[in-house]
């Protein structure tokens, strides 16, 4: 029910607590008729997916863009550690309803409504934390990044582990739902140990003026011509800069634009506009045909093990690895870097995995043909597709705030996090075109 960030690439959880909720929906009874260990769906009664699909992404993009706007009139950590404490909150509520009996109206309306807010607090918890990382070196925003991926890892082998052990649905739901509950009481005491470490406090200060002076990064990329930025091509500058003490270098840069009061979010939009429209077109590539598409495709060897296990493994399971895989790679190196024109048709390239994925072995289908049946086709195409996916989204959200000065670091942080969950919004609504094309 979660959606920050990639966790509309969510239906490895989804899949895996479906038949919990279609079974409560189909019956006042449907607990304990339908939710048998063959995992059985029910029919969709109250169009259970489709709701689920337009209260996930309204909310995460609404206050994504509310955050990027007012979050100046609210403290960092009343939204971080509000949001984490209502969302507990409401996934409890959740596990605690899985052994409460109800009628399936007001369990669908509580249900909706906890998807709703879950995810209204969940674009304010990513939003902040993403405009918290802006203001610190690129390798703190991959190791976040590659955190999400991690969790994409953990909901895969959690469905598997579901499956081969033969579980009824309802306990499943309850170990799902409970599972999050830990996480986020890990993730707030986590919080509140940052003011406890030198180096939170350090960057937490937002002194763009110290920080610049004594992180190597930001000073080389300082000493790079930035005509937006007003940093103009200054050899001499740069030669003087090298010379310097850290201590005397915070002393004797007036050429850096101090610019008092508040960033303006426009002012920052047109210096990363393009960053983040390579965003939004990776995540609208990627929600397109993932998991609408990908879920469909099915083994093309005869019944067996393999055939049962072999999406969620080739499809959700090897996406999440891959996809960290693809995250964890900018650690190393920021290719290609912001003034490069590949990136951008790097991202664009990414479209041909559209029609590659929409012909593989999908065998509810009544207009194209299967072009490539044999499942090594498949698992090659979702290997490119994930690293390419987790490298580019990890890369753009990097190099985003290289783009802007240290003190608009923040908003451009939190207006990437914006634009990622306008990219999610425009994959989820194409992959049902998409999918009527078959």
């Amino acid at each position: 029910m979660c959606v920050p960030e990639r966790k509309q690439l969510v239906s490895t959880w989804a899949r895996a607590w479906l038949t919990y909720f279609q079974g409560r929906l189909a019956g006042a009874n449907g607990t304990t008729e339908t939710l048998g260990t063959n995992h059985t769906s029910p029919a969709d009664t109250f169009n259970f997916n489709n709701w689920v699909t337009l209260l996930s992404q309204l909310p995460l993009l609404l206050f994504t863009l509310l955050n990027s706007f007012l979050y100046q009139c609210i403290s960092e950590t009343v939204r971080i550690l509000g949001s984490l404490l209502v969302i507990l909150l409401l996934f409890t509520l959740t596990a605690v309803l899985v052994k409460v009996d109800m009628s399936p109206e007001p369990f669908f309306s509580i249900t909706m409504a906890s998807v709703w807010f879950i995810n209204s607090f969940c674009a304010v918890l990513q939003g902040s934390l993403f405009g918290q990382l802006g203001t610190m070196p690129s390798t703190y925003s991959t190791l976040f990044l590659s955190g999400q991926g991690l969790a994409g890892i953990f909901a895969a082998l959690a469905m598997l582990m579901s499956m081969a052990s033969g579980v009824d649905a309802q306990t499943s739901a309850l170990g799902y739902f409970i599972t999050p509950c830990v996480g986020i009481l890990m993730s707030i005491v986590c919080y509140l140990s940052l003011p406890h470490l030198k180096f939170a406090r350090y960057y937490l200060a937002k002194k763009p003026s110290k920080a610049q002076g004594q992180e190597l990064e930001t000073k080389a990329e300082l000493l790079k011509p930035d005509e937006k930025n007003g940093i103009p091509n200054s050899p001499q500058r740069a030669v003087l800069t090298l010379d310097l003490d850290p201590e005397k270098e915070t002393e004797m840069e007036p050429e850096e634009p101090q610019k008092p009061g508040k960033p303006s979010v426009f002012i920052v939009f047109q210096k990363i506009w393009l960053t983040a429209l390579c965003l939004v077109l990776v995540f609208t590539v990627t929600l397109s045909v993932f998991p609408a598409i990908t879920a469909m495709v099915t083994s093309s060897t005869s019944p067996g093990k393999w055939s049962q296990f072999f999406n969620p493994i080739c499809c959700f399971l090897l996406f999440n690895v891959m996809d960290c895989l693809g995250r964890s790679l900018t650690s190393y190196f920021l290719w290609p870097d912001k003034d490069s024109r590949l990136l951008p048709l790097l991202v664009c390239l990414r479209i041909l995995f559209v029609p590659l994925f929409m012909l593989c072995h999908v065998p509810k289908r009544s207009r194209l043909p299967i072009l490539f049946p044999q499942d090594a086709y498949f698992i090659t195409f979702m290997l490119l597709f994930a690293v390419s996916n987790g490298y580019l989204v990890s890369l753009t959200m990097c190099l985003a705030p290289r783009q802007v000065l240290p003190h608009e670091r923040e908003v451009a942080g939190t207006l990437m996090t914006f634009f990622l969950a306008l990219g999610l919004s425009c994959g989820a609504s194409l992959s049902f075109l998409l999918k009527a094309l078959l």
